[in-house]
């Protein structure tokens, strides 16, 4: 099973999150991240506003945010 990336660069995770249909709704301490279901509905996103982002943090997020891990690996490469 392939593995998050430990201590990934925040610029890098936040364009993964955009390839994936969120779009960034505010940042300050915490960057706030919305994407819009098809059935009309939201996910929000929050994460810190760090430098990295360390592995454990990017799978708490795909896990709230319903995004399997080949999905975010796939759109992590492409970022």
């Amino acid at each position: 099973m392939k593995k998050f990336p430990i201590d990934a660069p925040k610029r890098k995770v936040v364009n993964t999150l955009q390839v994936l249909g969120f779009r960034i709704v505010r940042g300050k301490e915490h960057i706030s991240m919305v994407r819009d279901n098809p059935d009309g509905t939201k996910t929000p996103l929050t994460m810190h506003n760090q430098m990295k982002i360390k592995a454990s943090t990017i799978r708490t997020i795909c896990t709230q945010a319903s995004i399997s891990r080949d999905d975010f690996l796939e759109a992590y490469k492409k970022a």
